[in-house]
C-alpha cells in the first residue's frame, strides 16, 4: 500500500510538472530588408570640427539608427507583448530579473546599446566611458524624464529608475553632443525583445493562449502596430520572416 501511494504521488507530480510545462512557449522570428538598404552617411566624419573633437571625431561616427546586416537582416526592432491594461501571468522564473541593473555607456562619443530593454524592477545604470563630459536625457511617454550629467570616465554613472511601462521604445539624447541618440523600451513584464544583428528575435515562456504583439524600429515607427499571435504551450511559435520595405527606412 505504502508503495502504491509513493507511486501515486510520483505520478500526479509528473502528471502537474507536465500540464505546466504546456501552459508557457516560446515566440521567435526574423526581420529583414525587402530592397536596397540606404547608405547613411557617418554622423561625425573623422576630423569634424565638432565639441570635443579629440573624443568625438577621431573615426568616423556610424549612424546606429539603421543596423543591416549582409542579407537585409534588420537589427535593433523591438518586438514586445501589448496589452491594453493589466499585466500578464508571468513565468515563475522571469518574476524577477536575471540582473538588478543593465548597462548604457557613454562610448566614443555613442551611446551602447543603442538599443535595449530595461524592466520597472531595473535600473538603467548610465556610465560614461569618454574622456569627456555626457548628459543622458530621456523622453518617455509615462515615466518622468531624466536630464543628469554624467563626468568623463564615470565608471559608476548614474541609475535612471522607471516606474511604469512605455507604450514604445523612448529616445534618448545627450544635449552636449546632438547627434547622439539611443532607443530603450521600458516594459513591466519580461515579454520584449530587440533584433539582433542576423534580425532575428526569441521571446522565451510567454504564457499560452492568443497575445498581441508590437514590432517597432526608430526609422519606421510601427512595423507591425497589433500582431494577434498565439502561443502554444511547449512549443516554439515562429513568426517567420517580416519584410520591411527599404524605403521606409530612407527617410
Amino acid at each position: 500500500m505504502k508503495q502504491y501511494c509513493s507511486f501515486l504521488a510520483l505520478a500526479v507530480a509528473l502528471s502537474t510538472g507536465d500540464v505546466l510545462a504546456q501552459e508557457w512557449g516560446h515566440l521567435k522570428g526574423k526581420i529583414v530588408v525587402n530592397g536596397a538598404v540606404p547608405k547613411l552617411a557617418p554622423l561625425v566624419k573623422e576630423g569634424a570640427n565638432v565639441k570635443d573633437a579629440n573624443v568625438c571625431a577621431v573615426k568616423d561616427l556610424p549612424d546606429d539608427s539603421l543596423v543591416v546586416g549582409e542579407n537585409g537582416e534588420l537589427a535593433n526592432c523591438f518586438v514586445y507583448l501589448y496589452m491594453r491594461r493589466g499585466t500578464p501571468e508571468i513565468h515563475p522564473d522571469l518574476k524577477k530579473p536575471a540582473e538588478p541593473a543593465v548597462k548604457l555607456d557613454n562610448l566614443q562619443c555613442r551611446f551602447l546599446p543603442h538599443a535595449g530593454i530595461v524592466r520597472t524592477d531595473q535600473v538603467l545604470n548610465t556610465i560614461n566611458s569618454d574622456a569627456c563630459g555626457h548628459n543622458v536625457h530621456t523622453f518617455p511617454l509615462k515615466n518622468n524624464a531624466h536630464n543628469l550629467l554624467i563626468s568623463a570616465n564615470d565608471n559608476k554613472g548614474v541609475n535612471l529608475e522607471f516606474s511604469q511601462g512605455e507604450l514604445l521604445p523612448m529616445q534618448i539624447k545627450c544635449d552636449i553632443h546632438p547627434w547622439m541618440t539611443a532607443y530603450w523600451m521600458v516594459v513591466d513584464h519580461p515579454y520584449a525583445t530587440v533584433t539582433d544583428s542576423e534580425g532575428n528575435f526569441l521571446i522565451e515562456n510567454m504564457p499560452a493562449g492568443k497575445h498581441t504583439i508590437r514590432i517597432w524600429h526608430e526609422r519606421v515607427g510601427y512595423i507591425e502596430r497589433s500582431l494577434d499571435v498565439e502561443i502554444k504551450g511547449g512549443e516554439a511559435s515562429d513568426l517567420g520572416t517580416t519584410k520591411v520595405d527599404a524605403d521606409k527606412l530612407a527617410g
